[in-house]
């Protein structure tokens, strides 16, 4: 199974990119003021600038609000310019920090060493979600629909066509379903969210989705929207549209329970966390690039297998000594409890905390960042 990304990543679109700031929202942190969760409470300043994933957005900006009040004189913005654009800016040095939904591959991993004055790209596991697969179908009277991986990979492979079809009808003997096209919708850009619904297609649908995990969606034509808004708006201005987004995004529109073993499973931080708690680590990983390998067939009672994992990245070695500073305390503040509960909060993002082993695990390698 494949976490690394395609390295085809075209030109970053900034239009419609989100410029998250310190000053934009800074109420609400339960953190203790004054406290830094590296245990350095030196206060810093100057401007840390990251970009990349969407799908880190919402917890991107509770997590500059939190740190804000631990470090009002650091200035933090993100760009979510999706986790291709975001691994291409940090790796140029347009950016101290990044977020990717996907780890880095190995011309990547060369690539970051010379960014990195000499030293190596540190990956860290710091926002992990399920993914929700959403559609747009208002009179359905059900509180999801179920569906089985294989049924899930003929809809977006365009091989079920219509709502009432008889796979779907067969998973959902209660529902009446209507007589209404299905108008599948994809990122248009290159994704790790792509990426991990893919992943978790190709491995678990049984043959059902013949295409090769990838950051780009395979097939061509078709209805599709730049990054996470563009997606949702195209599905919510589209009935019987269906679409792959990070679940704190889902609002109201429908959602799939998916099949897991003999039971069917809607997402929730809790079963998300079930599965990155029982996945091992992805082979090539280190104390310092901690990417996991997702068991995206697992059985497990109440696990939910559809799970993105999104990494901050950040250099080993930076040659500007108040960007090591910066990066070191924002990212142990987005590692910390205090971080990780904020972005747990359902009015934030509803992620699923990190587990207190992998936070020891985590802050060990904030720790080691240093300047060249």
């Amino acid at each position: 199974m494949k976490l690394t990304p395609h390295s085809r990543i075209g030109a970053i679109a900034l239009t419609g990119a989100l410029a998250l700031t310190l000053a934009a929202c800074s109420s609400g942190s339960s953190a203790e003021p004054g406290a830094t969760s590296g245990g350095d409470s030196a206060e810093l300043s100057g401007s840390l600038a990251g970009a990349g994933a969407t799908s880190q957005e919402k917890a991107v900006a509770g997590w500059i609000a939190g740190f804000n009040d631990l470090q009002p004189g650091v200035t933090v913005s993100y760009d979510a310019v999706g986790s291709g654009g975001g691994r291409e800016q940090f790796l140029a040095g347009a950016v101290q920090f990044a977020g990717s939904d996907a780890a880095l591959k190995e011309d990547e991993l060369e690539q970051a060493v010379e960014r990195c004055e000499g030293g190596e790209a540190i990956e860290l596991p710091l926002y992990i979600s399920p993914i929700a697969v959403v559609y747009n179908l208002p009179d359905l009277d059900a509180e999801h629909l179920n569906l089985s991986a294989a049924t899930i990979a003929k809809i977006f492979n365009r091989d079920i066509t219509t709502w009432d079809d008889a796979a779907i009808a067969a998973e959902n003997p209660d529902v009446t379903l209507p007589s209404l096209d299905i108008i599948p919708v994809n990122r248009s850009d290159e994704s790790g969210t792509t990426e991990n619904f893919t992943e978790y297609l190709e491995a678990a649908s049984e043959g059902a989705w013949p295409h090769e995990a990838s950051g780009d969606w395979p097939l061509s034509g078709g209805q599709s929207g730049n990054g996470t808004q563009g997606v949702l708006d195209t599905v919510t201005g589209a009935e019987g549209a269906i679409t792959y987004v990070d679940a704190s995004r889902a609002g109201d529109l429908g959602t799939v329970a998916l099949k897991v073993g003999d039971e069917y499973v809607p997402f929730s931080a809790e079963a998300a966390a079930a599965v990155v708690d029982a996945s091992p680590r992805a082979e090539g990983a280190t104390d310092k690039r901690l990417v996991v390998e997702l068991d995206r067939t697992t059985t497990a009672a109440g696990a939910y297998p559809l799970v993105l994992i999104s990494y901050s990245l950040a250099c080993s070695t930076y040659a500007d000594e108040a960007d090591a500073a910066n990066v070191k305390a924002y990212l142990s503040y987005v590692a910390s409890e205090a971080g990780q509960e904020r972005a747990a909060d359902p009015s934030v993002a509803g992620a699923a905390p990190i587990s207190d082993d992998l936070r020891a695990e985590v802050q060990a390698a904030i720790d080691s960042i240093t300047a060249g």
